[in-house]
């Protein structure tokens, strides 16, 4: 036992040393992805400690510990990122260390109401991944980038560890560099990649963390007991080779439908975490309209393109974006799950669930883009929130109710589509009073390509078509050949 525990010190030695070196080796700053969990913690926890060991005059170059808030994040791991930023700065400061915390945060107009809300994105699936991209990758990478343009080059600090997949094991081999602990980031250029604890196994994580207490003030028992209340009672440490370990969980985001079932936020709640139980429910409601039956209620035919997708030798259409009705409906249950979270919240916990500027953009979307007349947002927030909001003055012409159910009624009598004229009085509205209307035409033109039948026209032409070229409808998905959940940009 004594030479096994020499053993791991010594390994811990060697790695101190490494960080170290390759801390002084250049100039190139550091950016560490920090997300709360156990393995970027102990990364973090080991290239402080590492640096702290230097004097203070070679502590020069900057450590940016980034944390990716996607603005749906689970409530509790929020406040614990939060604040375990301001540790991390405080005590930085205090100590003379290079660590500066950052939070990153996608744009308003990336964001994940204003994407399933405003332009009626569907929950996202396992085929149709769309909030990673927006809400994680591309606010972390906007960050690296500024950096690079800063400095030249970065050096990215994560805590990945080989033992975590198979998958991860061969990303990290085949991006290493020869010779080097670095490897070349996938994607960015200029960007390379140091894993501090890509040896290290589940076991190593908890009994480093444990061991070792944390530089910045935190109590790392608290990261055990999140884990064990995400987990339903299990225990992350492990004392014989029959204590099981949560190494497998994973905390993210509360609206994610790509899981059948949100077991984090289950065992949070029986945990006695009650306040996030609207969460779930709002949760649960959106992984129901995955369902095929509810998606032919809930979702357009068309997709955003305007145009209509069949699956592969069949008539079944590909559904497209959330219906505007049913968005209206997704807002007002948002804002009043909002109000149960906040009225039974303890006291402290974050409970913003929707900003004010993701409504300000929602509103603009709907207004600009999908016909809504009634200018609804204004009107949910009231009823809901009974409050009014600093909305933005529309100083173009504008159409009401009234107005909407007049030009149906004209609509219907001369046998043109009434979203076809919406879609070109809204243009007109848009572009109104400006010196230079760039690609007003071709607008037009976007505007008139959709497809604007109904939808018994289009299957009917589709059913004809398919009968002509001999083809027999078969009535089973085909998963392989088509985007199910493709709502067109």
């Amino acid at each position: 036992m004594a030479k096994a525990n020499n053993n791991a010190a010594s390994a811990l030695e060697s790695l101190y040393h490494e960080v170290r070196e390759l801390y002084l080796a250049d100039k190139r700053p550091w950016v560490l992805g920090f997300s709360g969990g156990k393995d970027s913690t102990c990364a973090l926890q080991v290239v402080w400690t590492a640096l702290a060991a230097l004097p203070a005059s070679s502590r020069t170059k900057p450590v940016y510990v980034i944390s990716s808030d996607t603005l749906v994040e689970t409530p509790v791991i929020v406040n614990y990122i939060d604040e375990t930023l301001r540790r991390i700065e405080h005590t930085a400061i205090a100590q003379d260390m290079p660590f500066r915390s950052h939070k990153v945060v996608p744009k308003i107009d990336r964001s994940f109401w204003v994407n399933m809300i405003g332009r009626g994105y569907p929950a996202p699936s396992r085929r149709f991944r769309w909030c990673t991209e927006r809400l994680k990758i591309e606010p972390a990478n906007e960050f690296i980038l500024d950096r690079v343009a800063e400095f030249g080059e970065v050096i990215m600090l994560l805590g990945v560890r080989s033992s975590e997949s198979a998958t991860r094991a061969q990303v990290i081999s085949f991006h290493s560099i020869k010779g080097s602990p670095l490897s070349r980031h996938s994607s960015l250029p200029n960007a390379f990649v140091y894993a501090p604890i890509v040896s290290f196994s589940t076991d190593d994580v908890w009994t480093y963390l444990l061991q070792n207490p944390s530089p910045w003030g935190n109590d790392n028992r608290d990261l055990v007991a999140m884990y064990r209340n995400a987990q339903a009672g299990e225990c992350p440490l492990v004392v014989d080779t029959t204590t099981p370990s949560c190494g497998n969980s994973r905390f993210g985001c509360w609206v994610c439908t790509v899981v059948t079932r949100d077991k984090s936020m289950e065992a949070m709640i029986d945990s006695g975490q009650d306040w996030l139980e609207p969460l779930l429910v709002y949760r649960d409601m959106l992984a129901a309209t995955q369902d095929p039956e509810k998606k032919k209620e809930v979702r357009d035919f068309r997709r955003r393109t305007g145009q209509v997708t069949f699956k592969k030798g069949s008539d079944q259409l590909i559904p497209g974006p959330y219906k505007l009705d049913f968005c209206k409906e997704l807002l007002e249950k948002l804002l009043r799950t909002q109000l149960e979270v906040q009225k039974e919240a303890p006291l402290g916990e974050s409970t913003q669930i929707i900003h004010e500027a993701e409504l300000h953009a929602i509103r603009q979307i709907w207004r600009q883009e999908r016909g809504d007349w009634q200018d609804s947002v204004p009107t949910i927030v009231r009823n809901v929130l009974g409050i009014e909001l600093n909305w933005v003055s529309d100083d173009a012409a504008t159409f009401n109710l009234e107005d909407g159910q007049l030009l149906d009624d004209i609509c219907h009598q001369q046998g043109i589509p009434t979203e076809l004229v919406v879609r070109l009085l809204d243009l007109q509205r848009t572009t109104q009073g400006l010196k230079r209307r760039h690609a007003i035409h071709t607008r037009i033109e976007d505007v008139l390509a959709r497809d604007w039948r109904s939808m018994d026209e289009i299957l009917a032409d589709r059913r004809l078509s398919l009968a002509n070229d001999g083809v027999e409808l078969d009535a089973e998905d085909d998963d392989a050949l088509a985007l199910e959940d493709s709502v067109g940009e």
